[in-house]
């Protein structure tokens, strides 16, 4: 989800906005201010679910410190030890 469901979320917002307010025009059996009504919830709702879900996954799992120890051996047998800190 994240950010495309947001993007998304917005349309379908959007879309029942224009229903809504911007359509006059009328079926039999069904009002399309109506489902311009259910599309904005749905947007809605959608648009914060995917903001919270984009906003959770943008957060570091591990700190930002870590440590590399390797050690290398060549070909003629000689070893080297190598640690490294990163912050």
């Amino acid at each position: 989800m994240g950010l495309p469901g947001m993007v998304l979320s917005a349309i379908a917002f959007a879309a029942g906005a224009i229903m809504y307010w911007a359509v006059t025009a009328q079926g039999h059996g069904f009002r399309l201010s109506t489902v311009g009504v259910i599309l904005m919830v749905v947007g809605a709702v959608g648009f914060v679910a995917s903001g919270v879900i984009f906003g959770v996954s943008r957060r570091p799992v591990a700190g930002a410190h870590h440590t590399l120890d390797r050690q290398v051996v060549d070909s003629q047998g000689r070893s080297s030890e190598v640690h490294q800190d990163v912050k």
